[in-house]
C-alpha cells in the first residue's frame, strides 16, 4: 500500500500517538485533557514510590542505618562518620542504582519486545537472550580466562558478548523468513532451549566449587554492583532511550497492526530491525553485571500498560519506573528476608513474577491484544 502524502502522515501522526482518545469536539478535549492528567499523576506517583523505595533500600542491609545516617551519608558525605560513608557510598548506593537501571532496562526491553512482536509473553527472557548471558558467563567461570588488564570484566562481557550473539541468530532465522513475528518467537524459543541445555552441559561438566560459582551468578545478584560496571549500564539504558524516542508515535501504530500501520506510513520491518537491536543492547548490559533475572521484563509492561494504557509516550517511562520499582523492591524483601545476608534477587523477582502471571490469567488480560 502506498504511504500517504507528507501532511497526511503528519496527520495521521497525531492520530496514532493519540489513539483511541483523540478528541473530536470541546467536551472530548476536556475529557482527553483529563486523562492525560491522571495519566501523568500516575507516573508522578510511579516516582515517588521509587523514591521512597531506594531510601528503604539503602536503609535496609546487615548493618541497620537510621534515616538521618543514610540522608548524610547521601547528601553531606564529608559530615557522616567513615564507616556509615562507606556502606552507603561505597556498598549500598552502587547496589541500589543497579538495581534501577536494571530494571528500567529490563521493563524498557520488555515493552519493546511485545510491541514489535505483538505477543503478551515476549520478554528479553522468554526469547532467549538471558539464557543465552547465563551460558556466556557459565563458560568463561568453567573455564577460568581472564583479559589481562580488567578481569573483573571477564564475566560480564562473556556474557554480553554471547547475549549479542543469541540476538544475531535470532535475527537471522526471522530475516530469512520476512522478519514476521511469529517467526521471531519460534526463534526466540528455540534459542531459549538451546542455551538452557548448553547452560546444564556446563555446569554437568564443572567441578563442585566452579558449580558453586556458576549457580550463584545464574540466580541474579546486586552483590556485583560497583562504581565500575553502574555507569556502563546507565550509558547503555540513555543511549537506547534517546534512539526510541522518535519512533514513539510508530510503535504506538505498530500495536494497531501491521496492516494500519503501514496504511499511515510506518516501515514495520524497519522498526522491528530498530527495536530488536535495541532490546539486545539493552537485555545484554542489564543481565551481564547482576546475572539472569526472570519476569521483571514480562510483567513491569503489562502493569505499565494497566495504569496508562497503550500511548507509548506514557508507556516506556513507566514500564522503566515499574521495572525499577520491581527491582529495587525485590531487593528490599531479599534482605528483610534474611537478616544478616542476601537473598539473590533473582529468586525474589520470580517468586513475585509467577503470582501475578497468575493473576493476569485469571483477570483475562487477553482483551489488550
Amino acid at each position: 500500500m502506498r504511504a500517504p502524502n507528507g501532511a497526511a502522515a503528519e496527520t495521521m501522526k497525531g492520530a496514532a500517538c493519540a489513539a483511541p482518545d483523540t478528541p473530536a469536539d470541546a467536551t472530548s478535549t476536556s475529557q482527553y485533557g483529563a486523562m492525560m492528567f491522571q495519566r501523568l499523576g500516575r507516573l508522578a506517583g510511579a516516582v515517588a514510590l521509587l523514591c521512597a523505595l531506594i531510601v528503604a533500600d539503602i536503609l535496609t542491609g546487615p548493618a541497620m542505618l537510621g534515616v538521618t545516617d543514610v540522608l548524610r551519608g547521601l547528601f553531606s558525605p564529608s559530615s557522616a562518620e567513615p564507616m556509615i560513608r562507606v556502606i552507603v557510598q561505597d556498598i549500598r548506593l552502587p547496589m541500589t542504582l543497579m538495581a534501577m537501571l536494571v530494571g528500567m532496562s529490563l521493563g524498557t526491553a520488555g515493552v519493546h519486545m511485545q510491541t514489535i512482536l505483538g505477543n503478551p509473553l515476549a520478554s528479553p527472557y522468554t526469547l532467549g537472550f538471558s539464557a543465552a548471558a547465563g551460558f556466556g558467563a557459565a563458560l568463561a567461570i568453567l573455564t577460568g580466562v581472564s583479559l589481562p588488564f580488567l578481569p573483573w570484566l571477564t564475566v560480564p562481557l562473556s556474557a554480553f558478548v554471547m547475549c549479542i550473539l543469541a540476538a544475531a541468530l535470532v535475527f537471522s532465522v526471522s530475516k530469512m523468513r520476512g522478519m514476521r513475528p511469529e517467526i521471531m518467537v519460534l526463534a526466540g524459543i528455540a534459542t531459549l532451549f538451546m542455551f538452557q541445555s548448553a547452560q546444564s552441559l556446563v555446569q554437568y561438566l564443572a567441578a563442585p566449587e566452579v558449580l558453586q560459582a556458576i549457580v550463584f551468578w545464574l540466580f541474579g545478584s546486586l552483590l556485583k554492583a560497583s562504581w565500575n560496571n553502574v555507569p556502563i549500564v546507565a550509558v547503555v539504558f540513555a543511549f537506547s532511550t534517546l534512539a526510541v524516542l522518535p519512533n514513539l508515535w510508530q510503535l504506538t501504530a505498530l500495536r494497531l497492526g501491521d496492516a494500519r500501520a503501514v496504511a499511515i506510513g510506518v516501515d514495520v520491518k524497519a522498526l522491528r530491525i530498530k527495536l530488536f537491536g535495541l532490546v539486545a543492547l539493552l537485555t545484554a548490559a542489564a543481565v551481564a553485571f547482576v546475572g539472569t533475572i526472570g519476569f521483571v521484563g514480562l510483567v513491569a509492561p503489562h502493569i505499565a500498560r494497566m495504569l496508562v494504557g497503550e500511548d507509548q509516550r506514557m508507556l516506556l517511562p513507566m514500564a522503566a519506573l515499574m521495572g525499577a520499582v520491581i527491582m529495587t523492591g525485590a531487593s528490599v524483601i531479599s534482605k528483610l528476608v534474611s537478616p544478616g545476608g542476601v537473598i539473590p534477587i533473582g529468586i525474589v523477582t520470580a517468586l513475585v513474577g509467577v503470582p501475578f502471571l497468575f493473576f493476569l490469567i485469571l483477570r483475562g488480560q487477553r482483551r489488550h491484544w
